[in-house]
């Protein structure tokens, strides 16, 4: 790790540090549920490429419960057995191979899926070696556990679409929900809702709230890789954002795009910063 720590930035010159931040999502299966796991990945995307991806558990948890979810998200399963009742051995194996990770230096950052506030101190012991910690929690999140983490996000859980804020939906880059297009012509164009919910997230930490389309484009590709603007019947990602109501486009100085929601769009997470 670097002495000047991870950079965390979304347009100009900033963008290639950005790009090479290194995340570690580490999951407590035996505390949270499987359904977190797209939201969490969706959450710490912006920050950089995932690069170990591991969930913790007994054999109850990942052999059951988890275990398609871990095997669709390309989770390594790493299986605790408690050598006695009441003993949760799964979470010292969690916070032993996160200060590995950190003292072999092949992450930046840590995102730890979970709302048990027994990894306080492991946040803690992190961030004072230099890393950027997330947690993506449950409501129940005790203080304790938020207030030891640079950024808490909190899961709103499986609610009703209607009534849930945005970037909570659980999966949207899975099922995308289509919005109006202004080419009615253009049958086989979608415009999937999960873009102006990315552009909503990144503009948290771009200047202005004006996004870069290179970052936007990676971030995308880090969420899905799969994505691609021609998969929706669009020739590019530029020509995809045009047709969206709601959003701004920009030309900026150097020819590069920036885009941005509108006054009138409130897309952002559901974020604590520390």
């Amino acid at each position: 790790m670097s002495s000047d720590g991870p950079v965390l930035a979304s347009t100009g010159h900033a963008h290639q540090a950005y790009l090479e931040n290194r995340v570690a999502v580490l999951v407590d299966c035996d505390n949270t549920t499987p359904t977190i796991l797209d939201y969490a990945l969706r959450m710490v995307a912006q920050f950089g490429r995932v690069v170990i991806r591991r969930g913790y558990g007994n054999h109850a948890t990942l052999g059951h419960r988890w275990q398609d979810a871990l095997v669709q998200q390309a989770f390594t399963p790493h299986l605790q057995y408690q050598y006695a009742a009441g003993k949760n051995t799964a979470d010292i194996a969690l916070a032993l191979d996160a200060l590995e990770v950190m003292f072999d230096q092949r992450a930046d950052i840590f995102c730890l899926v979970t709302s048990d506030s027994d990894f306080a101190y492991l946040c803690r012991k992190l961030r004072e070696r230099g890393a950027i910690v997330c947690v993506v929690g449950e409501s129940k999140t005790p203080a304790a556990l938020r207030n030891a983490s640079d950024h808490f996000f909190e899961w709103a859980g499986e609610l009703n679409h209607e009534s849930e804020p945005v970037l909570e939906r659980k999966a949207a880059t899975r099922s995308p929900q289509e919005v109006p297009r202004k080419d009615t012509n253009a049958s086989s164009k979608s415009l999937p809702e999960f873009i102006p919910e990315a552009i909503g997230l990144l503009a948290g930490v771009a200047p202005e709230g004006r996004v870069a389309l290179g970052a936007l484009g990676v971030y995308l590709k880090r969420t899905d890789p799969g994505f691609s603007p021609a998969g929706h019947g669009h020739s590019g990602l530029l020509n995809m954002l045009r047709a969206y109501d709601g959003l701004q486009l920009k030309k900026e100085d150097g020819g590069h795009y920036t885009v941005r929601l509108s006054t009138t769009d409130s897309r952002v997470p559901n974020v604590t910063e520390r």
